[in-house]
């Protein structure tokens, strides 16, 4: 794929990234998360295997610089809750991300918009939506949305 430049070419690099985690992150969803600033890609991340690095996780750590002005592009709604890895929200919230795009809400009732809305109230710009349907296409088989379930299963 040439150079990303616009944001639908990012949440597809963020797409790729997810499948990058298969099978190595079963039975957590294949996320994939794609660091913006200035327009060029700083850095990337896909799910890890269970009780290690989420995407986003992955992809922060991998940075050296000043996050400021960053925006993050992420396959699936960020974690909001805290299981065997801290919730990816807070994560981007204090690495000092600025516009957050979000291919597909977590259907997990524990999460389920609350990633949303602690970015949100944190004063973070966020885009639900971008490229839903292949996101959707990409996670369907992976996410578990029945009371008691987790897509992120970090309670199991």
């Amino acid at each position: 794929m040439p150079s990303p430049r616009s944001n639908t070419d990012f949440m597809r690099l963020a797409l790729a990234q997810g499948r990058l985690a298969l099978p190595g992150c079963l039975p957590n969803p294949p996320v994939g998360c794609v660091l913006v600033k200035d327009g060029v890609v700083i850095s990337q991340g896909y799910t890890q295997a269970p009780g290690l690095y989420h995407a986003e996780a992955m992809a922060l750590s991998r940075l050296t610089n000043d996050c400021s002005g960053m925006t993050a592009f992420v396959t699936l709604e960020p974690c909001s809750f805290h299981g065997r890895t801290p919730s990816c929200a807070l994560a981007l919230i204090n690495s000092g991300v600025e516009k957050v795009f979000v291919g597909l809400l977590d259907p997990d009732p524990r999460n389920s918009g609350a990633g949303i809305r602690m970015l949100r109230d944190a004063g973070i710009t966020v885009v639900v939506g971008l490229l839903a349907e292949e996101a959707a296409d990409d996670l369907a088989d992976f996410l578990v949305s029945k009371p008691g379930g987790s897509s992120d299963r970090n309670d199991q």
